[in-house]
């Protein structure tokens, strides 16, 4: 069971919500206004104001806990990319748990890959395909869209990249989370979100883990 049949009155980690307005910045440059030079006319910004149906990333017990900031992701259509790969067609969330290497990729693209990267990727064992991205399961009060392959669908994605803050005054308010909450995970689901989130988060670089072991 991907969601919850029976949704709290309080805001939880992976919950689904609406109402709520998130904000992107669009900036060709850093704002550093040089009084010696006349470039700062070069400067071009925009924000983009949006409301959409939106994720729940801060944890639990964090939430409304210490302050009124929430960390909320808005819930994006899939790519059509993964329509390719025939493993993850077949149940769209296996992009949210470990999967053998082959599995990750198209067999095409599997069969071009090198004997010395294959056999690299079949070593490192069981792995997340897409760390940035988890699946949400198709639910009635998603809108079904069509991608360039003229496929219908009704899943959506979040992605870890476009994690941002606001400050929601009613966040411990059950009248007003009760207006706002539409879906909440399953525990094993929410589980898999905290899992892959905390992957995403935790991956060490190359450069580091070399001093690091030196």
């Amino acid at each position: 069971m991907f969601y919850q049949e029976q949704i709290d009155s309080t805001l939880r980690f992976g919950d689904v919500i609406k109402g709520l307005a998130l904000s992107t910045t669009n900036i060709n440059k850093p704002i550093l206004l040089d009084t010696n030079k006349d470039d700062s006319y070069d400067l071009k910004y925009s924000v983009d104001i949006s409301m959409p149906l939106m994720v729940v990333l801060t944890p639990c017990c964090s939430i409304g806990r210490y302050d009124n900031f929430i960390a909320l992701t808005p819930l994006i259509r899939l790519k059509d990319d993964f329509f390719k790969n025939p493993y993850i067609k077949e149940d769209f969330t296996r992009i949210n748990r470990m999967m053998q290497p082959e599995q990750a990729v198209p067999p095409d693209n599997w069969m071009k890959i090198s004997a010395e990267d294959k056999q690299k990727r079949l070593m490192e064992g069981i792995t997340y395909a897409s760390v940035d991205l988890f699946i949400y399961e198709e639910n009635k009060l998603f809108p079904k869209y069509l991608l360039k392959t003229e496929i219908e669908t009704g899943y959506y994605m979040i992605n870890f990249k476009k994690i941002q803050n606001i400050q929601f005054d009613g966040i411990r308010q059950v009248n007003i989370i009760s207006q706002i909450k539409c879906l909440q995970l399953s525990v094993q689901t929410r589980a898999e979100l905290r899992d892959k989130i905390t992957f995403y988060y935790s991956r060490v670089p190359e450069e580091d883990s070399i001093l690091l072991d030196g």
